[in-house]
């Protein structure tokens, strides 16, 4: 077994070769002189020119546990496609001072509620891109990953009417956690709570009465970090509002990958749910698309989430569809696949084994 010291050590090598690996950023720092009680650094990237008539679409970008917002705009390829395509990007990014493995507080009550904590800051940075940089506030859109996603979900909670949409990669439903030890827990999907309490929670997250923001879910169907049953409750958590039936109204493959779309009573896509079968905990990237890199819980399975995703909140134009690679392509892009969930289950073995040392899990 491992002492405390060596795990410490392990988990602190690891924290910083992941910022080491960002290199060079292209983002801008964004100043911000109101409110920030969540106590968080903001960074964005405008594109080159303004490819649009009018103000500028916006994404805000919500990093995951031990990543740092260069490095996933790296992994995921945000700035170069707002660059092509002309919107903004927006990157909150924790710091070590609030979570020492750059987590946002996605389990804090204080970090999540309205005008609280980090939700409040990265709303703050929203007015200040609107007010200073040209962005549509009615086109505001959302993404995170892992602890990102969650955030990413809280945003959207306490927050619906700045969003026109969201999407939560490998995130968890909103207000399901409010500790270490039951963050741990709804991660591998243990005590969740019904589908009526899930749905309260959303509801009493906000006095909203206007549309509802969009919904898209992708999730790995083999991740060992955040149990896939956190895909089925976000979805379950967000039918009441968008009032849409228990089943899906279709469902497709897209690049391969399962997709199921809920529709409102308009008929209007409102939810919709990637199904990533044999990947395990991170974003799904495509090398090949130019958009992104492989890196620590960045995926390349052969789908790019970013262009989708873009796509699907109309920043970009429709496409046509990719062949799958061929058989001898998908086997060398499951050996990889295999590879990235070996070390990610390490890196989980090693947070985990810190936290419990630190009597802070079971």
């Amino acid at each position: 077994m491992r002492s405390l010291s060596d795990t410490l050590h392990r988990l602190q090598r690891y924290r910083t070769n992941s910022v080491m690996d960002a290199g060079p950023t292209r983002l801008k720092r964004l100043e911000i002189a109101t409110a920030n009680p969540g106590n968080l650094l903001g960074w964005y990237y405008p594109p080159e020119t303004n490819q649009r008539s009018g103000p500028l679409p916006l994404v805000v970008v919500l990093h995951g546990c031990t990543q740092t917002a260069a490095g996933y705009d790296a992994g995921s390829g945000w700035s170069k496609l707002a660059d092509e395509f002309g919107f903004a990007v927006l990157f909150p990014e924790q710091s070590r001072q609030n979570n020492p493995n750059l987590c946002f507080n996605w389990f804090s009550e204080s970090h999540i509620e309205r005008d609280r904590g980090e939700v409040r800051s990265i709303r703050e940075m929203i007015d200040r891109m609107v007010s200073d940089h040209g962005i549509d506030p009615k086109r505001v859109f959302i993404t995170g990953l892992s602890a990102g996603g969650a955030m990413a979900n809280a945003m959207l909670a306490a927050y619906p009417e700045v969003f026109s949409g969201g999407a939560i990669i490998a995130g968890l439903p909103y207000g399901v956690a409010s500790s270490v030890p039951e963050a741990f827990d709804r991660m591998r999907g243990h005590g969740m709570p019904c589908r009526e309490r899930l749905q309260e929670r959303l509801r009493l997250a906000s006095t909203h009465v206007g549309p509802w923001p969009t919904i898209s879910v992708w999730h790995g169907a083999a991740d060992k970090t955040v149990d896939e049953l956190n895909a089925r409750a976000i979805i379950e958590q967000w039918k009441v509002v968008h009032e849409v039936a228990d089943r899906p109204a279709r469902s497709d493959a897209i690049d391969g990958y399962e997709r199921h779309t809920w529709t409102n009573k308009t008929g209007a896509d409102a939810i919709e749910l990637h199904r990533i079968g044999g990947m395990g905990h991170g974003t799904p990237i495509d090398t090949s698309s130019g958009y992104g890199s492989q890196a620590p819980y960045m995926l390349d399975v052969g789908i790019s989430s970013t262009e989708h995703i873009a796509r699907s909140w109309g920043l970009t134009p429709s496409f046509e569809r990719r062949a799958r690679p061929d058989a001898r392509a998908a086997t060398s892009n499951e050996r990889r696949s295999d590879d990235r969930k070996e070390a990610t289950s390490y890196v989980q073995d090693v947070i985990e084994s810190a936290l419990r040392s630190a009597g802070l899990m079971r």
